[in-house]
């Protein structure tokens, strides 16, 4: 096991009902070249606790399992960061898998470009379903929001997310925690870039992420996203930017050529040609026919899901005025 003394990074990660999926995580800690780290495991008051793959792993990926009551991921990677003895907080998901030279290439990333605040990309790993692929490809694309995600062509400012994510000790001091709210990690590093410390992407240290398992928790999901951009808004006014209306607009224009449809078939051609596109383009990056026709229904799915999200919140927060308290309520869940 690694002395506290030789660890640069601290991997936190907050667990809730996952000891499958976690023991998959520490397995691929476990064969890091690179042992400069120690891993922190949260458990959030799980029903189904990861302790057992903890031990097992304790000594090959540095395990320290912690178990609190469920207070929310944001809290649960605080508290890790108060008990982590690196000099940099890395943030992975439970459901990543990190290629065996994640903490090398991390090590050498920071050493050419030393930054306070980085993270990276993620992609889809041969073992994960067709399901998790498409979600994958819908996720990533540049024909949908993928551009915002981490890749070297960018629709805004890179913005970490915590399925790939890390900064310094300096920056925790200064800045504070996460707080207890969706898109957490936007909010984050925007907290972070406004204290005054660049943020950069380091495009060769990628995760593998294993997304949602099915199309319904994939969409829930994506509706939330939605929503969140709302919130951020309200909370960093004049954050948001076109690209975040993208899917609204897509909603309100596609429901627009389906309508018009009846009157005059020619209006569709525009939402088949974009289809066309995602297909034509899935099948050719992801080399499979079944996949990138996948990927289609994905790319609907997420696209329908962030922008009713977006909608809805918008209506409710900022058109009927609900979002008003919006930093009052935030503050209240991270219990000042």
């Amino acid at each position: 096991m690694n002395s506290e003394a030789s660890i640069m990074f601290s991997v936190i990660v907050p667990v809730y009902n996952r000891p499958g999926e976690v023991a998959e995580l520490l397995a691929s800690l476990g064969a890091q070249t690179d042992r400069g780290f120690e891993t922190i495991i949260v458990e959030d008051g799980s029903t189904v606790k990861c302790e057992e793959q903890c031990r097992e792993f304790a000594d090959t990926a540095n395990v320290k399992y912690y178990y609190k009551g469920n207070d929310g991921r944001s809290i649960a990677r605080n508290y890790g960061m108060d008990r982590a003895n690196g000099d940099y907080f890395i943030f992975v998901d439970s459901d990543c898998i990190l290629p065996p030279d994640y903490i090398g290439k991390l090590r050498d990333s920071l050493a050419k470009d030393p930054s306070d605040c980085f993270g990276g990309p993620d992609a889809a790993h041969e073992s994960f379903s067709d399901t998790q692929k498409a979600i994958n490809y819908a996720m990533t694309s540049f024909l949908t929001t993928g551009g915002i995600r981490g890749g070297k062509v960018s629709m805004e400012k890179f913005t970490p997310r915590t399925f790939n994510m890390g900064f310094s000790r300096k920056v925790y001091e200064k800045v504070g925690g996460f707080r207890e709210m969706f898109s957490e990690d936007i909010d984050m590093s925007t907290r972070i870039r406004l204290a005054g410390f660049r943020i950069a992407l380091f495009p060769d240290v990628a995760v593998y992420h294993k997304r949602r398992v099915d199309f319904k928790k994939f969409w829930r999901q994506v509706h939330v996203f939605g929503m969140s951009r709302i919130t951020l808004q309200l909370l960093y006014p004049g954050s948001m930017k076109a690209v975040h209306w993208l899917p609204a607009l897509f909603v309100i224009g596609a429901v627009a050529m389906i309508i018009g449809a009846f009157f005059c078939k020619w209006l569709i051609i525009p939402l088949l040609v974009y289809i066309l596109a995602l297909w034509i383009w899935g099948i050719i990056s992801t080399k499979s026919l079944k996949i990138g026709t996948l990927g289609v229904a994905a790319a609907m799915v997420q696209l329908t899901g962030y922008g009713t999200g977006f909608i809805r919140a918008y209506v409710w927060k900022i058109i009927l005025g609900h979002g008003r308290d919006i930093n009052d309520e935030i503050e209240r869940r991270r219990g000042k």
